[in-house]
């Protein structure tokens, strides 16, 4: 398994030792720096081009989002992993605006933590399940009627993709139900998010509840 190149990001040392104590248990992680403010994270993502960041939401002058977007400018390349103490929908709508590639809480077990990586180190976003079930939910609830129509080039399979999507299922995971294949789920999901103009699954998923193309279950 190819080395995962990690760029640590918190405001408290005690944490930051921490999670990098655990990820260096992995033999596919290696944390390469770390960084204790917003602008320490840009500096560092510029001169080491990580290949994932994971970044505190709450940081001392820049929020997380705010540094997501710089970190991306100034490595286009690195993934960013958002974990955060905030279990808050506005916030996790915000930094998901941002174009960052997972949100995961601070609480989340280490297996989850060191999963989300490796999903979002392959090319996918990740949003732990507690969150997306919560934030989607809320979504759903405010979604206007009047949005809740169907776009005429969104086909009735990529809305069952949607769905599953939306329920955090893996590209593996969908592929199996009815099977279809791992490529065909990629080219299917590329297609939607052209189609709605999103940057990533999550975003997608977001998108297309606000809009009442799908329900949650």
């Amino acid at each position: 398994m190819a080395e995962i190149r990690i760029l640590l990001v918190d405001d408290h040392e005690v944490v930051r030792r921490g999670i990098g104590l655990l990820l260096e248990l992995e033999d596919d992680l290696k944390v390469v720096g770390e960084a204790a403010t917003a602008l320490q994270a840009i500096e560092q993502a510029q001169a080491l081009k990580p290949d994932l960041v994971l970044l505190d939401v709450r940081m001392p002058g820049m929020r997380g989002f705010q540094a997501a977007r710089s970190i991306k400018q100034v490595s286009p390349q690195t993934r960013v992993l958002i974990v955060s103490g905030v279990d808050n929908a506005e916030e996790i709508v915000t930094a998901l605006e941002s174009n960052v590639d997972g949100y995961i809480l601070k609480d989340a077990p280490t297996t989850e933590l060191v999963h989300a990586i490796r999903v979002i180190a392959g090319g996918e976003a990740y949003l732990q399940p507690a969150v997306t079930k919560r934030l989607l939910r809320r979504l759903s609830s405010t979604a206007e009627p009047s949005a809740a129509i169907m776009p005429p080039q969104l086909t009735p399979r990529e809305l069952e993709i949607l769905r599953l999507v939306a329920a955090n299922r893996s590209n593996k995971e969908i592929a199996s139900s009815p099977p279809i294949g791992e490529e065909t789920v990629r080219s299917h999901i590329k297609r939607i998010l052209q189609k709605l103009d999103q940057p990533n699954r999550v975003q997608a998923a977001l998108t297309a509840v606000r809009l009442g193309l799908i329900e949650l279950d």
